[in-house]
């Protein structure tokens, strides 16, 4: 008998495959050669997936953060798991939200919600848990929201904004999905068919215990809009409407030869006031209809009206999409490349809200204040010349995304001194991490910078060393490089000065 051999190399894996034929079969087995060869190649790459390589896995680096095997096209899953883990805010409602699941002991209950299986993942990738792989495995996420009906395939390219959405709306509902304690009196929801008895508790003895605060907290992700309308013809303002939002969706405004294009430039755009034609005046219509005596019915005017857009709640944790997505004169969707510029640090004060104040109530506050405090002072404290309100009409020096490089490659604390109309910011937010997409809008590829997790022996610190992650791969990077980077997604933290720390301790204590 002849022996033929074929030898196939795989990582940790020498296969010899030997085979022993007949002289009469040798033409044969020769012009079959192909067929065997693959059957042999499959018999080694089911031993290689079963059994693994038989060298043993590298450890995490110091300074580093476990990395995210990627599933077949999960990098957009990756790279935003990568980025919530950045924000310890984040981290910290998730471990509230779940401590009533501690006391369930009938099953597993990380493969049941979302919240814990979310927990697990942000804590491990923030280096909260002991675990010294430098690659873990998230499809445990995508089976979870399965069972939250959102069929989210491992293969096929997904965008990391739209399962943030998915995110923050499966968490909502299963916020929704509380148990309640119900009154023995309340025979409505008694009588209701949906619910079933497990859902309900009833005490015939004693008080009713209080409701758990996680329970009524919203996510840190969770602000409102304020939209507001005014007619052109009266100046008559309609009631403002709240809207609720997850993450500020911005698009990028025309870009000016010659200007660079800022995420200010962005943010004034997203609340810029638009034309409103044809809507219904209440006021213009009452108007006209005391202007005729014999009572008759008019039409209802309509008029042009303005409306604008403002922040009325800002959240904790705030994300930023930036829009790439535009459209062709021929209808095909193009990718926008261009570099929009953001800071380390981020003011949203100038984009607040604020409730318009009555002219008799403004002319009270205003006599009250100039009886209370002198030229010079501030609250009656006295103040510097610098530190005095600027004048109006000037132009302030700070704008998000267009300071100094020196400013920006500055560490450590916010330099407020050098911005005088923002000394004392009440909505000042720092840089987390970013998102970065690769590619066009057919396929790419999303890359997430982040920061570092603190050190255990001060926690409660903030990182200056930044680290790019694509799926598995970890290395340290510079804060430049992240400044530098083409952001898709913007995740910051808003960050408490000393007095607005001790008011939330007392609202916390009430």
């Amino acid at each position: 008998a002849r022996r033929c051999s074929q030898r196939w190399r795989l990582p940790g894996w020498v296969l010899h495959v030997v085979v022993f034929f007949p002289p009469r079969f040798r033409y044969k087995v020769m012009k079959n050669w192909g067929v065997i060869g693959g059957v042999a190649a499959a018999l080694a790459a089911g031993m290689y997936v079963l059994w693994g390589p038989i060298t043993e896995r590298k450890r995490r680096r110091k300074g580093l953060v476990p990395g995210l095997l990627n599933l077949g096209n999960t990098c957009f899953m990756n790279s935003l798991l990568q980025g919530l883990s950045s924000c310890p805010s984040f981290i910290k409602w998730l471990e509230e939200f779940t401590a009533q699941y501690k006391t369930d002991q009938q099953q597993p209950t990380e493969h049941r919600y979302l919240s814990l299986t979310l927990l697990h993942l942000l804590r491990a990738l923030s280096c909260q848990e002991a675990t010294e792989d430098d690659v873990l495995d998230a499809s445990c996420l995508l089976e979870v929201l399965r069972m939250y009906r959102w069929q989210i395939s491992s293969f096929e390219e997904q965008d990391a904004h739209e399962l943030f959405h998915v995110l923050t709306s499966s968490l909502e509902d299963e916020r929704d999905r509380q148990p309640r304690v119900t009154h023995l009196f309340d025979v409505h929801s008694l009588e209701q068919p949906e619910i079933t008895q497990k859902q309900i508790s009833c005490r015939t003895r004693g008080s009713l215990p209080p409701v758990s605060n996680h329970w009524k907290s919203q996510h840190p992700f969770h602000g409102r809009l304020t939209s507001n309308m005014v007619c052109k013809h009266c100046e008559h303002q309609s009631p403002v409407r709240y809207d609720t939002f997850d993450s500020l969706s911005l698009s990028i405004p025309a870009a000016v030869w010659g200007r660079p294009m800022t995420l200010d430039h962005c943010l004034h755009h997203f609340i810029s006031s638009e034309s409103v034609k044809d809507v219904v005046c209440d006021n213009c219509t009452k108007i006209q209809a005391e202007g005729i005596l014999n009572g008759q019915s008019i039409e209802n005017q309509r008029t042009t009206f303005v409306k604008q857009l403002k922040l009325g709640k800002l959240p904790q944790c705030l994300c930023i999409h930036l829009q790439r997505l535009s459209w062709s004169n021929q209808g095909t969707p193009l990718k926008r490349h261009e570099h929009v510029q953001f800071n380390e640090f981020l003011i949203m004060d100038i984009y607040k809200y604020h409730i318009p104040v009555h002219k008799s109530s403004q002319n009270e506050l205003n006599q009250k204040n100039s009886e209370e405090t002198t030229p010079g002072t501030k609250e009656g404290i006295t103040v510097k010349p610098s530190d005095a309100e600027p004048p109006s009409g000037t132009k302030p020096l700070f704008m998000n995304g267009a300071c100094s490089s020196s400013f920006l490659m500055s560490s450590g604390t916010f330099p407020l001194a050098a911005f005088p109309e923002c000394s004392s910011p009440v909505y000042l937010y720092r840089l987390m991490a970013v998102v970065v997409h690769h590619g066009d809008m057919h396929s790419g590829h999303f890359v997430t910078y982040r920061r570092s997790p603190p050190s255990p022996k001060n926690p409660v610190s903030v990182s200056s060393q930044w680290l790019w992650i694509s799926d598995d791969t970890v290395r340290k990077a510079s804060l430049q490089e992240v400044l530098s980077s083409s952001a898709y997604l913007l995740f910051y933290e808003r960050v408490h000065s000393r007095v607005q720390h001790q008011s939330l301790e007392l609202r916390a204590e009430e």
